[in-house]
């Protein structure tokens, strides 16, 4: 008889324990779940946080020594219009021509690549609140799509030019002509003439905005990426609302 409620106590105990180890996951569970939410201020603040660092990081990142060269998904290749000029050239041997054009319109686009982070760190200051909420609730590339209809035309207007001098310094202008005329005398091709400062600005801009998009992913899928305890909050919040 004493044995059996022994085992019966035993029973008991571990029962009890477990209990008492489920308890304790359930209140980690329940403050994982309970989120605070931020105030307005809070959301305005976190948001315009990830995208100052979002935004500044990315710019330097292209700026630097192969920024775009150096990444396969936004580097500048001859304009489509001209691959028929690339493919033409290289087929008679003229292959370092080609690189060296492939080099410096990346050149020209690293060089005006800094020149972003003002333009983005204005348009982040003139969101207004439903901005940020848009952004914070919206589909995982909003703060992205906000930046391409807010600073589109300024980032162009301020590339251009320097792509513009750049694409001299660095030579690509003189590699270009040296493409074009030698593509023109060709038999029977039909002559090619490309705004060039104009192409590697849109491809410039456009790579800017491919590298945002991925910051923007990873701080709103990555937690490690929230490095602040604002932005945790923010964001925290922000995946509750989305999980409804």
């Amino acid at each position: 008889m004493r044995r059996i409620f022994a085992i019966s106590a035993l029973s008991l105990t571990l029962v009890l324990s477990s209990c008492d180890t489920l308890n304790q996951y359930a209140g980690v569970l329940n403050q994982a779940v309970g989120v605070v939410a931020p105030t307005q201020t809070e959301m305005g603040l976190g948001l315009k946080q990830a995208l100052e660092f979002g935004t500044n990081y990315s710019a330097e990142r292209l700026a630097a020594k192969d920024g775009y060269l150096g990444n396969l998904a936004i580097k500048i290749l001859f304009p489509e219009e001209a691959r028929k000029v690339e493919n033409a050239l290289r087929a008679v041997g003229l292959n370092s021509l080609c690189n060296n054009v492939i080099t410096s319109l990346n050149r020209a686009a690293e060089d005006a690549a800094m020149e972003a982070k003002p333009i983005f760190v204005s348009a982040i200051k003139q969101m207004s609140f439903q901005d940020v909420t848009n952004i914070l609730l919206g589909q995982e590339d909003a703060a992205t799509l906000y930046f391409k209809r807010t600073t589109n035309i300024a980032l162009a207007d301020k590339f251009r030019p320097i792509i513009n001098a750049s694409l001299s310094k660095v030579g690509a202008t003189r590699y270009w002509g040296d493409v074009v005329n030698n593509y023109n005398r060709l038999p029977l091709v039909k002559p090619v003439n490309t705004d060039l400062a104009g192409y590697v600005t849109d491809k410039a801009i456009n790579g800017l905005f491919m590298e945002i998009a991925k910051e923007e992913l990873k701080i709103r899928q990555n937690l490690s990426a929230r490095s602040t305890s604002l932005l945790q909050k923010v964001f925290a919040y922000a995946d509750k609302q989305k999980a409804g």
